[in-house]
């Protein structure tokens, strides 16, 4: 959230909280949750046992040993159990801000004709309230009648108000936010405790985070390892006593703790709900860490034209007449039909005639039936009380319905509307009954730094496709100007399905955004649906992400993070299991040395003696953790690269890296340990 600086995310507080919780998480029936770190809690338990009663187990000999080994053995659980919780902190610091944002409200109920003054927590889902100038909006809601500038700094963190409006997919209103100018009519959409902040606070916890399918497969393979391991350690005991070797119960745990991939095994939960963290920091609302894993492997993305790729609020700015209408007469009819359209094109088209100063009777639209705008029809109106019927919408809708009335369509519509979509544009056209008066020059322009985007995702592997109610031309127009990969024009809702069922067939993960109620049946058949929080609430609901600033081009961002996601777990994993090469020649070395001289050979290290050379490796077994916990929670940086050079740049950087470094830390740690020892 931008209204928590990133600094503060690691502030004292959430360090002094992660402590606490690090002993909390000692608790064995809390550790059993990760079997890797719980192994080691047992190991450490035998151990101190060791440490408490050496009669019992005949080590009063080796009672310092011991002890260090403990010593190492507890720190190294805590380390994990630390960057759980200071990953799971950043989520409960989030949860706390976003909870300070709530308070009862009162609100004014309407009921009936008269307005009554009740609290917030009284309202229910229907009921209809008041919003004026200065006041909180006591609820989640839909503007149902009214346009008010709302200021949403509280969720978002964006000082710059937004417009709410009745009528189109900029309806949706959040409690707790506060109109800052106008008054709007909103209609409560939820119950107490169901609010869209509510859930907000539920999902930021860290704590709450289920496991996705790729972590649930890796920490399948680090308990497979670990049983494997553990095999591995108990048989070493009879082969040490064939060999006349007193191997010792801490050396052998402490050869365990080596042997399994404790280092992932520490960071696996962090690197998952540090994922999600980062993309909150983005103002980016994830349902659940499947949704942020899941954008990281996306193949296909959906986006629509307007407001996405385009900077939407298509702008009237011209009126085009056809066959031998007059621009006059025309220019008056768009004005008519857009009296009682609330869309910013609606309302621009009567700008455009108060800018030509075209004069029309306004009052033919008094009592006349309004005709809205759907995705079916693709066209909006007014039904007059003299029994005309006045028509505003896609060129080929209208020619439908006009040649269901009988009309003739003008033979130069077509050219001039093409003309229109040549040029970017999007023709809309004009019709009373069974007649067309010509087209409204619509103009959108593509967003700057789309096309270098759109680019950055075709190196990535995926596939951009655009998805638009305008005709071909247009379509192809602003796709070539953008630079997507594919498009769909005159899309309607079904249509968007159909793509992404498409794809999802050829075994593709596809992500969609989108803000209407008609994109719902989409962004829910997704498997990435980003929704704009100005949406609808249908829209949010659908999807698996919300983007609290609005903006649709986000979903960019979403999927680099979920990359980086999965390319900081399997960096991670990687070095994990590479460094566990040197802790095998610090180890195994100084175990069998003595009976085998031929071992010492593999003491390529040079370590000073079996017992520093164990406690070396499990110092720096223990230690690796913390060091590791930063770029846990930051993530390792990704750069735009096809799958096969990322997995070249890993195995390159943290494969060998994991074998030089713990050679170089395990020499240093060693050298310490033998003057202390």
């Amino acid at each position: 959230m931008s209204t928590i600086k990133r600094k503060k995310l690691l502030s004292g507080p959430i360090v002094r909280n992660a402590i606490k919780d690090s002993l909390i998480k000692l608790n064995p029936l809390t550790l059993m949750k990760n079997p890797v770190m719980f192994v080691v809690e047992l190991g450490t338990f035998m151990v101190l046992l060791m440490v408490l009663a050496p009669h019992y187990f005949h080590a009063e000999d080796s009672q310092g040993f011991n002890i260090a080994v403990f010593i190492v053995l507890l720190f190294t659980v805590l380390f994990a159990n630390f960057a759980e919780a200071l990953a799971e902190g950043r989520g409960k610091a989030q949860a706390d801000s976003l909870k300070k944002t709530k308070q009862d409200l009162s609100a004014k109920k309407l009921f009936g004709t008269t307005l009554k003054v009740v609290a917030s927590s009284e309202l229910r889902k229907g009921d209809v309230v008041i919003v004026t100038q200065g006041e909180f909006i006591p609820g989640d809601g839909e503007v149902i009648e009214g346009l008010a500038s709302v200021d949403e700094s509280a969720i978002t963190g964006e000082s710059a108000p937004v417009i709410k409006e009745a009528g189109g997919d900029f309806c949706s209103v959040t409690g707790g936010t506060r109109v800052v100018s106008d008054e709007i009519k909103v209609r409560i959409t939820s119950d107490p405790g169901e609010s869209f902040l509510d859930r907000m606070i539920s999902l930021v916890e860290g704590a709450k985070r289920q496991k996705t399918p790729n972590e649930i497969a890796l920490n399948t393979l680090l308990i497979s390892l670990t049983i494997i391991f553990l095999i591995v350690v108990v048989t070493l005991r009879p082969i040490a006593s064939y060999l006349n070797i007193d191997l010792e119960i801490p050396v052998l745990i402490a050869l365990l703790v080596c042997l399994i991939p404790t280092t992932i095994g520490g960071l696996l939960s962090a690197i998952g709900i540090a994922g999600m963290d980062r993309v909150t920091q983005f103002n980016v609302l994830a349902m659940s860490g499947k949704a942020v894993e899941a954008a990281g492997d996306i193949n296909t993305m959906i986006l629509d034209k307007t407001g996405t790729i385009t900077f939407g609020n298509r702008m009237a700015s011209e009126c085009i007449p056809v066959g031998i209408e007059t621009e006059a007469e025309l220019t008056a009819w768009a004005a008519i039909s857009s009296l009682k359209d609330e869309t910013p094109e609606g309302r621009s088209v009567i700008e455009l005639a108060k800018k030509r100063e075209q004069t029309y009777d306004a009052g033919l639209a008094d009592g006349g039936a309004f005709i809205e705008f759907k995705a079916e029809t693709r066209m909006s109106g007014i039904d007059l009380l003299d029994g005309r019927h006045v028509r505003k919408g896609a060129v080929d809708a209208v020619k439908k319905w006009v040649i269901a009335q009988g009309g003739i369509i003008p033979a130069d519509l077509d050219e001039k509307s093409n003309d229109i979509a040549r040029q970017g544009g999007t023709p809309l056209a004009v019709a009373v009954d069974n007649r067309i008066f010509g087209l409204i020059y619509l103009k959108d322009t593509v967003k700057p730094g789309m096309k270098e985007r759109f680019e950055e995702l075709r190196q990535m592997g995926i596939k951009t496709i655009m998805c638009t109610g305008d005709n071909p031309l247009t379509a192809a127009t602003i796709a070539r100007e953008a630079g997507v990969d594919d498009f769909i024009a005159e899309s309607t809702p079904e249509d968007k399905i159909a793509v992404i069922r498409r794809e999802q067939a050829e075994g593709k993960l596809v992500a969609m955004t989108g803000d209407g109620t008609n994109d719902a049946p989409a962004l829910a058949q997704a498997d990435v649906g980003l929704a704009m929080n100005s949406g609808t609430t249908a829209a949010k609901e659908a999807a698996n992400m919300v983007d609290l600033d609005s903006d649709p081009s986000k979903i960019i961002e979403v999927v680099a993070i979920g990359k980086q996601l999965l390319m900081t777990r399997g960096a991670l994993t990687t070095f994990s299991i590479a460094n566990d090469i040197a802790k095998y020649f610090a180890i195994i070395p100084a175990m069998f040395t003595l009976a085998i001289p031929e071992m010492e050979a593999l003491n390529v290290m040079d370590l000073g003696s079996p017992n520093s050379a164990i406690l070396s490796a499990l110092i720096f077994n223990a230690i690796i953790i913390p060091m590791l916990i930063p770029l846990a929670m930051r993530g390792v940086s990704y750069k735009a690269m096809s799958s096969t050079r990322l997995l070249s740049r890993n195995i390159l950087i943290y494969g060998l890296g994991g074998i030089i470094v713990p050679f170089v830390g395990i020499k240093l740690i060693d050298l310490v340990v033998n003057i202390w020892i």
